[in-house]
């Protein structure tokens, strides 16, 4: 879990192995695995020395301190670099003239840090390092062209050139390596030397991976503390929009991406004060059930939230114009009834607010979606993230009986495409040979629920005045 210290939120990369290490010991046969791969959150910084040695506390993705560097990138490449980026950190402690620069030898994400701890390769998959710098997808390797405008800006500056501080791209189904004798004993021997590793993933690539949308004209929508929609285009869109990310597919396709910092931990703070409540009563609620109690009772609130607005902004957001730390709140008026249901349904519907304000320039832009499909943990409930979703972006969304298993899911897949894959394209081998059959239900938009959403965003957004006060006040 990320924590905000000293200003930025930051990750311990000492609760990695603890968390891996616990992960692996609930592993049943951990030790005959056959193929494995890391995915991890995307973005952020992680520099580190030539001996690989951390520089600085790792910055998250959920940091929007990058703003002055982003926009001079952008206005550089012509091509959006947002806040979270690696190189718009890299670049923005360059603008800050941190002491740290001369000693740099690498940066990478938290799966890239995992999978050269492993394997001792410095390597990524193309769809995680295209959240670090900008993907050729002909060449399948950086952007060459971008690499040289910025080499150019910082020419005698520093003993590097940013190619060579950024991991290796490689494809879904390369070769990145395998788990070396050191890697095996970081992790207590529960991973075996000699495992073949899949190229390193972020959430984003495993996301699409997970919902078997890797093909031209499929999307996915990934909503768990963070939330994303991800479009794999067929045209490159007419201008570069601030909102939208251009990112890859494992397989490097290009995509057209709406990020969210903000999704479901406002709604989980919430639960667990109703858990406490509970409590009071000498009642114990399994979480799971609590969960899916409240996520029902939701549908039992008016489509617009009966005038209740919330804002679930505990990082900010720059979808929205917010780039400071952000205050949850609960607006309403005097005269609203503030029900339970309606509370629980503007809850669930702010966790999709800022993404459906980000998905209307694709709407804009006439990008083709055949078929959305949603994962994650706000989907784990049946129905109703999904007919929210449905509401949210007016289109069709796909929940298969794996939509809870993000991540974890979509790395393991790639983990075997890269030992069964036999010379198919990644999308042919999880249409053919993983998905084909895969149970699953569709959620058309609802009128009543469509037009509820409407007039809550609307809501919402005209209410921004709102939370930047409380940034500025409280």
């Amino acid at each position: 879990k990320s924590a905000f210290e000293n200003g930025v939120w930051t990750y311990d990369l000492a609760e990695v192995w603890t968390g891996l290490k616990a992960a692996l010991k609930g592993v049943n046969g951990a030790g005959e695995v056959k193929a494995l791969g890391i995915s991890a959150m995307m973005h952020g910084y992680l520099a580190f020395d030539k001996d690989w040695n951390l520089l600085v506390p790792f910055r998250t993705w959920q940091n929007t301190i990058t703003g002055p560097a982003a926009a001079e990138l952008t206005a550089l490449f012509g091509f959006n670099i947002p806040q979270r980026w690696s190189i718009a950190h890299l670049y923005q402690a360059i603008l800050n003239g941190e002491p740290h620069l001369d000693k740099l030898a690498h940066i990478t994400t938290l799966a890239g840090y995992v999978h050269y701890k492993l394997s001792g390769r410095n390597v990524l998959g193309v769809g995680d390092a295209s959240g670090m710098f900008p993907i050729d997808s002909d060449k399948l390797d950086y952007d060459q062209r971008m690499l040289d405008l910025l080499d150019q800006k910082l020419a005698g500056r520093f003993p590097w050139k940013v190619r060579d501080v950024l991991p290796q791209v490689l494809p879904a189904g390369a070769d990145a390596g395998a788990v070396t004798p050191a890697g095996s004993a970081l992790v207590d021997g529960l991973l075996p030397a000699g495992v073949p590793m899949a190229p390193a993933e972020g959430d984003a690539g495993t996301g699409m991976t997970a919902t078997n949308a890797v093909a031209a004209r499929t999307g996915n929508v990934s909503a768990g503390t963070s939330i994303f929609a991800m479009v794999v285009l067929e045209r490159p869109l007419s201008k570069v929009y601030p909102e939208l990310d251009m990112v890859t597919t494992p397989d490097g396709k290009p995509v057209a991406m709406v990020h969210c910092n903000n999704c479901t931990n406002d709604m989980n703070a919430w639960v667990s004060l109703l858990g406490e409540t509970l409590a009071l009563f000498g009642v114990s609620a399994n979480p799971g059930e609590l969960y899916t109690k409240l996520y029902q009772k939701s549908l039992e609130g008016a489509a617009d939230c009966d005038g209740i607005t919330v804002y679930n902004y505990l990082a900010g957001e720059p979808v929205t114009g917010l780039n400071e730390a952000g205050r949850p709140l609960v607006v309403r008026k005097p005269e609203t009834a503030f029900t339970l249901a309606s509370f629980l349904r503007a809850q669930l519907y702010a966790t999709m607010a800022s993404l459906a304000a980000g998905m209307d320039l694709l709407h804009q832009e006439k990008v083709a979606v055949d078929r959305l499909m949603g994962h994650g943990g706000l989907f784990k409930t049946p129905v109703v993230g999904q007919r929210y979703m449905a509401a949210a972006t007016g289109s069709p969304v796909w929940v298969m009986e794996t939509a809870g298993e993000g991540g974890a899911y979509g790395i393991a897949l790639l983990a075997a495409y890269l030992r069964l894959g036999q010379g198919q394209t990644l999308d042919a081998f999880l249409e053919k040979t993983v998905f084909a059959g895969a149970p699953g239900t569709v959620q058309q938009p609802l009128e009543e629920d469509a037009k509820g959403f409407r007039a809550y965003l609307d809501r919402f957004l005209a209410g921004l005045d709102v939370q930047k006060a409380a940034v500025a006040s409280l």
